[in-house]
């Protein structure tokens, strides 16, 4: 489906970043995995090469425009050009809003948000060139929603979505397509540690009753690096189980 393709994804190194690049890996894509360490990353390499495709690992700080222009040129020193971006690298640094720390609104806002701006920026010259390239955002359902004590996590998911929309009105004459994916509640280490009463009770919240995989995630990833989502930008896939509609 992404022969020949190559994808550079941050954040990629565990969770749902680690499922994309496996996904995009299995698709036929050559990846380049950007984490801000290198950690893990050989395994990682060795299951790519495992699924028949290649992959180069770079160590890069999403919030530093130099790391953003060298992810790019690693890729294409490495496979000679870029045709997929996934910003998928976040954080969050959760609390009450009279409680939020200063420090903690910027750093969230500076990875989440700022982060995916100087990496679309740094992909878009190399796509417009190429007159072809897929963009995905990955947001969140609480960037629609909301969700008390994470109003620097919101706001960021929520900007990202509105850079979608800009970025994708701005690139979509040279044939560079911008969509974002936001996911719902996903397993994940983060969530296998909550208490069950807790689980269940988010759960319930849920019309399909259960939370989403980083799979669910990696799926729609995959659909929107394809060519079936050509005709397809500025949009936001909501992936959470019908929690918000």
């Amino acid at each position: 489906m992404l022969k020949n393709k190559v994808a550079v994804v941050t954040g990629a190194s565990r969770g749902i970043g680690k499922s994309i690049v496996l996904a995009l890996a299995k698709s036929g894509a050559k990846i380049v995995a950007v984490d801000i360490s290198l950690n893990g990353m050989d395994a990682l390499l060795a299951e790519i090469k495992a699924l028949g495709s290649e992959g180069i690992a770079v160590e890069g700080n999403v919030t530093v425009a130099a790391d953003s222009e060298k992810m790019m040129e690693q890729g294409i020193a490495a496979f000679g050009r870029v045709d997929i971006l996934v910003n998928n690298a976040g954080i969050t640094r959760d609390g009450l809003l009279m409680r939020m720390k200063e420090e903690d609104w910027d750093a969230v806002l500076s990875v989440n948000l700022k982060g995916a701006f100087l990496c679309s920026r740094a992909a878009s010259k190399v796509m417009t060139k190429q007159r072809y390239g897929r963009i995905i955002n990955i947001a969140s359902v609480v960037g629609q929603m909301g969700n008390a004590g994470q109003a620097n996590y919101c706001a960021s998911k929520a900007g990202l979505m509105g850079l979608t929309r800009s970025n994708a009105r701005e690139l979509a004459k040279r044939n560079v397509t911008v969509n974002a994916v936001a996911p719902g509640f996903i397993v994940s280490d983060m969530t296998e540690a909550l208490p069950d009463k807790v689980k269940q009770e988010m759960a319930a919240q849920i019309p399909l009753e259960r939370f989403g995989t980083a799979d669910d995630i990696a799926n729609a990833v995959i659909f929107l690096a394809s060519e079936a989502s050509g005709y397809i930008t500025g949009q936001v896939l909501a992936v959470n189980g019908g929690m918000y509609m």
